[in-house]
């Protein structure tokens, strides 16, 4: 039977400015406060990244809202956090991210049997007119559901 996923944040704004190639689920390394302030889905992945140095892999940019009931040890909000992959999952990445214009993003952070996990993704920049289809796309299919809506009615 499957462990219960719990989705405490998405970046919403990764699927509008990138196309996804590959993901990848990672562990994340936290202190107490951040884990409950997680909880409290106090995130914000919005103009975040994931990078490698040294043979590991870093959040970036990543705000964790200090908890609301913590003190004076709650840690930096925007700090690097380690990401937790295999090591041969982290030397594809590095062949991969070598590539002309690949990056990691992260896409959303959720629990997984109590733990804190974070989707990964391995992404390529949209051009602005790839934007503009995919906004057309979707537009297109919002009026079909209206349209497919009222013959049912």
């Amino acid at each position: 039977m499957g462990e219960a996923e719990k989705d405490v944040a998405t970046n919403r704004k990764a699927f509008h400015d990138y196309h996804v190639v590959a993901r990848y689920e990672a562990g994340i390394v936290l202190s107490g406060p951040e884990v409950k302030s997680l909880r409290e889905g106090r995130v914000n992945l919005r103009d975040s990244y994931a990078s490698i140095r040294d043979g590991e892999l870093f959040l970036l940019h990543c705000h964790i809202s200090p908890y609301s009931h913590g003190n004076r040890e709650n840690p930096d909000p925007v700090r690097s956090r380690k990401l937790l992959l295999h090591k041969e999952e982290i030397g594809k990445l590095i062949g991969k991210t070598v590539e002309k214009g690949l990056t990691l993003v992260p896409l959303r952070v959720y629990f997984k049997g109590g733990r804190a996990k974070v989707e990964i993704a391995l992404v390529k920049g949209k051009k602005l007119y790839d934007k503009r289809e995919t906004e057309k796309r979707k537009e297109s299919e919002r009026e079909m559901a209206k349209v497919m809506k009222a013959a049912r009615q």
